[in-house]
């Protein structure tokens, strides 16, 4: 049966710039390696020319050392190839994810200008204009309304402010001039009380006669 109707064939999948790079920068990795190992031979031949004077086994050395040399040079030249590929892989990598971003930015972009327009249908705008309208006629019946609650009664409308200057500095000399003085601010000072006697010092006066009676002087103590 697999003969005559075949088996299909598992299908791999095709390689990603992003496995491309992962691939070229393991071979990067190991042409490192190699160069890091040519550098140490270099190093060895280098020290032991150093100690040995010239002749026919320095100048084998020297043979050796330029091979090393040439070999070293062809693997910077490979890893300098495989660094330029990577940096052309990963610029192509960011360029395709600047024109995955625009895409969905501008897919973002229609949807929401779809979204806008479908709203902006249901939207008046005379109807607007008229709620607007209706709401500064409400906010002027308001103030009015305000006005007449505040409005003064039993009040003359027929005032004159000269009138008023004149009222009020006559009442300013009436309050400076009409009233009188309390009788208790008209007494005279109250006397200054007589002086205290001067208070004792504390100093203490000595006797000047001796008032103690003479000592009797004693008898002599007969042998």
């Amino acid at each position: 049966m697999n003969r005559i109707f075949g088996v299909s064939k598992n299908k791999t999948p095709k390689p990603t710039l992003n496995d491309a790079i992962t691939s070229t920068e393991g071979r990067m990795s190991s042409v490192e390696v190699k160069i890091k190992e040519l550098e140490a031979r270099l190093v060895g031949i280098r020290d032991r020319m150093q100690k040995m004077r010239d002749g026919p086994g320095k100048n084998v050395l020297k043979q050796q050392a330029l091979k090393v040399l040439q070999q070293k040079k062809q693997y910077e030249a490979q890893r300098d190839q495989l660094m330029q590929q990577s940096f052309n892989m990963e610029s192509a990598v960011f360029a395709m994810d600047n024109v995955k971003n625009t895409m969905s930015t501008m897919q973002a972009m229609q949807d929401a200008n779809k979204a806008m327009k479908k709203q902006y249908k249901n939207v008046d705008i005379d109807k607007i204009y008229d709620i607007q309208d209706e709401m500064a006629d409400l906010m002027d019946q308001a103030n009015e309304v305000q006005e007449l609650m505040g409005r003064s009664y039993n009040m003359p409308d027929d005032l004159d402010e000269a009138d008023l200057e004149a009222e009020l500095d006559a009442l300013g000399d009436d309050l400076s001039f009409g009233e009188e003085m309390p009788s208790y601010l008209n007494d005279a000072e109250p006397a200054m009380p007589e002086l205290l006697p001067e208070a004792p010092d504390g100093s203490f006066r000595q006797p000047t006669e001796n008032t103690a009676a003479p000592a009797q002087a004693e008898p002599a103590l007969r042998m």
